[in-house]
């Protein structure tokens, strides 16, 4: 990022440097598939240079999966928010995990240590091995010591889905030593942490979320080193999870907001935290440190009575959207970790994730109150509220 320009300005301009000098206002959308070239000897070295170190070729494109000008605004501007070299984007935010642990296999480095919890996509992709990874989990302060030969890459998610739990992300990093860190940077988004700048070297977004923030676009991307960039790319030509263009324009325009929208809907949430932390019927509330606009909280009956009487939160999976939405981990985006593995990570069957949006707050308490309503308290019942821990405590610990 350039050192002289706050992030919200970053936020409005990155990726869009040239376009007044080339007459424009709004970024253009190249929805082209392939490109004409009149020399092939030229194109053919270009295609040599990518197979090599897998940089962004110089010239005009040549086909819509070695890259496309449209994704690649929003990849400078990501890059430029998170403060790396480069960012690579994907289709998804599962395909841009996939091509890192690609990157590294490929190396003879399959083995990964990984801190619970994490997106429940993601903890699956690890443990069931389907490319071929080995994966050690343990705590934060276990890291070093599961390190092996063959270890080439340590993941955490910091604030974790759903848990919110916090890792010191540069003590971490110091415990990987020379191996990479990945740090999933979706619930925080650069706005309030900048994981590169505590040592991560991999930068992992769903930029279905936040980055995009208006639930109607799919997307990952990995902010990095230029080094790795051109080993992701490389894997991305070769396996095909590359961005629409029309996705690549819809991020980089919610970019331009991501500032405002994080810092609005992360007053409403303080504001929800402090008051479900008040209400006899709810048990526990987790908010992180570094602040945010996810909530989870756990019910002291049935939550599924709660995911069945909102009327103006949406009960639906995903979350970084302009408007509020409510799941039950246990049920959707968790249930594909064994159950005890999910428990022992803190993600509890009362817990609920709470993604909040832009509405008032006033509407939104009152549609949660009568929501909680539904729910009957035992007698004495009341939240503790905390920041979320670095390693969650299991089901049933104070």
């Amino acid at each position: 990022m350039d050192s002289t320009r706050a992030l919200a300005t970053e936020a409005v301009h990155a990726g869009r440097d040239d376009l007044a000098r080339q007459g424009l206002h709004a970024p253009p959308i190249d929805l082209s598939t392939t490109y004409p070239s009149y020399d092939s000897r030229g194109e053919a070295a270009r295609i040599d240079a990518f197979a090599t170190t897998g940089a962004e070729p110089e010239g005009p494109p040549v086909y819509g999966r070695l890259g496309n000008p449209t994704v690649a605004r929003f990849e400078t501007a990501l890059a430029r928010l998170e403060g790396t070299e480069s960012a690579v984007a994907f289709a998804s935010g599962m395909a841009a995990l996939t091509a890192v642990l690609l990157v590294r296999a490929s190396m003879g480095l399959r083995h990964v240590v990984a801190v619970r919890p994490l997106y429940g996509c993601s903890d699956h992709l690890l443990t069931a091995g389907l490319l071929g990874s080995e994966v050690t989990w343990t705590d934060p302060a276990g890291i070093a010591d599961a390190l092996r030969p063959d270890t080439g890459l340590v993941m955490v998610e910091s604030p974790a889905n759903p848990t919110l739990a916090e890792v010191d992300l540069r003590a971490v990093a110091h415990a990987c030593g020379s191996v990479p860190l990945l740090a999933d940077n979706t619930f925080a988004t650069p706005v309030l942490q900048r994981a590169a700048e505590h040592g991560a070297r991999l930068v992992l977004h769903s930029a279905t979320k936040y980055l995009g923030g208006h639930g109607d676009v799919m997307a990952g991307v990995v902010a990095c080193d230029e080094e790795f960039a051109g080993r992701l790319r490389q894997v991305r030509f070769a396996t095909g999870g590359v961005l629409h263009p029309l996705a690549g324009y819809l991020l980089l325009r919610g970019l331009a907001t991501l500032p405002v929208r994080v810092r609005a809907a992360s007053a409403n949430a303080a504001e929800l935290a402090r008051r479900l932390a008040e209400d006899p019927r709810v048990t526990r509330v987790h908010y992180p440190r570094i602040g945010g606009a996810m909530i989870a909280f756990e019910v002291a009956g049935d939550p599924h009575e709660v995911i069945a009487g909102v009327r103006l939160v949406t009960p639906a999976v995903s979350l970084g959207s302009v408007d509020t939405l409510i799941q039950h981990p246990a049920s959707i985006s968790h249930r594909i970790v064994d159950a005890e593995d999910r428990r022992g990570a803190g993600v509890s069957d009362r817990l609920l994730r709470l993604s909040v949006g832009l509405e008032d707050v006033e509407d939104l308490w009152a549609d949660l109150d009568g929501a909680l309503g539904r729910v009957r308290a035992p007698s004495g019942a009341r939240a503790t509220t905390r920041p979320a821990a670095a390693h969650p405590q299991p089901i049933g610990a104070p």
